[in-house]
């Protein structure tokens, strides 16, 4: 089989014209932006299509993530690609890569194989300059931050309870704790210690995914709080004067990307938030446009159903409005193996012979993963369909195991598919199953209500969809909760930061772990993009180096390569 890169080197793309022609869009709700294969489209289209139905959506979500990789992207853009060998109408949306940590030209972030976003290049580099602009739009606010300081501090900000970072689109590790200000001399700043984070960690990034306006765009940026006075007061990117300029900044970027796939699906990519201290989905404007554009909207949630689609259902739809009709989770027979706790696998190299034989008991005993997403994902009342990415070497014996398991957990079915070496008709029997779970009633509703306490809403989400019995707070945890409603806050959906690794906090706890104390060590707002993000389990520092409050043990993206968060 070709390389990925050699099939999207030799892709049929169509001229865009006929790509927004299938969506019911014409020549001026989009401009060609860079490649004639890639465009920017108008948030205009909302009104081209304002009368046109909505289509189905439907979620493509994962059990918990190993080094392996389950396919999320791939199945997302293969079944995007099935519809059309079923008769029907389909568009995906999904996040757009970042030059650190999920640059690759491998293929990952835009699929692989024959179920993949093209151009592949320019996907995977800059695409539009999006993530560009947000780190001009959050270091203009930090610059402006440090200049109230310089110029008097007329708003009494305590510059040690600023918690603005600066950001750029690499994962530089040196770069994360800082000291600015250094070198003496008034004209050089305020001496503070700071640093960097990676760009589609801003709040910038998670406000641009969670907007429906320019002018919603503007008022969030207005609400983000950069840090506190020194009597405890919030202080915000409006007082700072910034937000009027980042919106400005940030005014092409809010335009949703146009692409395609490998088969001519409409591709909108657009936003991309990091799924554990952010939401890690496809922006809601893509989704709105998305939704009224075919009869069958596909967009996937970053990690496991625990974190990307629990924040897709509480955190994204409740600024969207959408309602989801299905879910689709995406499993692998090697990964319920690994799963199971008895093979060690490492990212890069050789899977272990024996976890290659015929072992039908190790799926069985891996598939408890998959029992409790499927649970989680009936919880908010979507019907679950089961896709198992089927990899050279797996045995019909342990694809039946999986079958029967997901229908005696609740799922309507699962179905092998083959969308990476057969592209949109690999796929197309796990098509029509999704088809008929977004034909069933649509019961979804969100897992708590926004009335509840910050504690309350924490512990529904450990309860119900980690399986934790406990939830215990640090200190400044609990000092953070009180400040926070006290602020009026406390209204705030939760996103929480925790190892994608494992449903616990503890990366080495595999399967369906419960009855565990989850830890809560600290709570941030990120009031502008609207969520209160608490930080699970132990922080992990290296020797010599001081203690950074956000290297937490959720340091790896998607791909799981190595990367920092910040």
């Amino acid at each position: 089989m070709l390389s990925s890169l050699e099939i999207a080197q030799r892709a049929q793309m169509k001229p865009l014209s006929e790509i927004a022609a299938q969506m019911g869009l014409t020549q001026d709700d989009f401009d060609v932006y860079g490649s004639p294969y890639i465009a920017k489209l108008r948030l205009s289209a909302l009104d081209t299509l304002k009368d046109r139905p909505i289509g189905k959506y439907i979620l493509v979500t994962a059990i918990t993530p190993t080094p392996l990789g389950e396919g999320k992207t791939t199945m997302t853009v293969g079944l995007g690609q099935a519809m059309k060998h079923l008769g029907k109408t389909s568009v995906i949306t999904l996040r757009q890569p970042s030059q650190g940590p999920t640059f690759g030209i491998k293929g990952g972030a835009a699929g692989g194989g024959y179920a993949q976003v093209v151009p592949m290049e320019t996907f995977n580099l800059h695409l539009t300059g999006d993530i560009h602009a947000v780190t001009a739009a959050n270091n203009l606010l930090a610059a402006m931050i440090d200049n109230k300081l310089l110029r008097g501090n007329p708003l009494n900000i305590n510059p040690d309870a600023i918690t603005w970072r600066r950001v750029l689109d690499v994962s530089d590790r040196a770069l994360r704790r800082i000291v600015v200000g250094v070198g003496g001399g008034v004209e050089n700043g305020y001496e503070r210690t700071t640093g960097f984070d990676i760009a589609v960690a801003s709040e910038v990034m998670a406000v641009l995914a969670l907007t429906t306006s320019l002018e919603d765009m503007r008022e969030r940026f207005g609400r983000i709080v950069i840090g506190t006075t020194f009597d405890g007061a919030p202080v915000t990117a409006e007082q700072i004067g910034a937000a009027g300029a980042m919106t400005v900044l940030m005014r092409d970027a809010i335009r949703p990307n146009l692409l395609q796939t490998l088969e001519n699906t409409p591709a909108i990519v657009h936003a991309g938030p990091f799924a554990n201290i952010a939401h890690g989905n496809a922006s809601v404007l893509a989704d709105q446009i998305a939704i009224r554009s075919a009869e069958y909207l596909f967009t996937e949630a970053g990690f496991a159903a625990d974190i990307g689609a629990e924040k897709f259902f509480n955190i994204k739809c409740r600024a969207s409005g959408l309602k989801p009709d299905a879910a689709v989770l995406v499993v692998s027979i090697r990964a319920l193996k690994a799963h199971s706790g008895r093979y060690k696998v490492v990212a890069g190299k050789p899977l272990p012979p024996e976890m290659l034989e015929k072992n039908v008991a190790d799926v069985e005993f891996g598939a408890a993963n998959m029992i409790r997403h499927i649970e989680n994902l009936k919880k908010h009342g979507v019907t679950p369909v089961v896709g198992i990415n089927v990899f050279d070497g797996d045995y019909p014996e342990e694809i039946e195991a999986v079958r029967r398991i997901a229908v005696e957990a609740g799922a309507l079915g699962a179905s092998p598919a083959r969308h990476f070496t057969d592209g949109g008709a690999g796929a197309a029997e796990l098509g029509e199953m999704v088809v008929t779970a977004a034909s069933k009633p649509n019961a979804f509703h969100h897992l708590y209500p926004l009335e509840l306490s910050i504690k309350g809403k924490i512990e529904t989400i450990a309860r119900e969809i980690y399986g934790a019995a406990d939830v215990s707070y640090e200190p400044l945890a609990e000092q953070q909760i009180a400040n926070y409603e006290t602020n009026g806050f406390g209204g705030l959906p939760i996103c929480m930061a925790k190892t994608h690794l494992s449903l616990s906090h503890d990366p080495t706890l595999k399967g369906a772990p419960s009855g565990f104390t989850l830890p809560i060590r600290e709570v941030r707002a990120a009031v502008g993009a609207g969520f209160i993000y608490p930080l699970c389990g132990t922080m992990m520092t290296m020797p010599g180096l001081p203690e950074h409050p956000a290297a937490e043990k959720i340091d790896l993206d998607e791909d799981d390569s190595i990367v920092g968060l910040f």
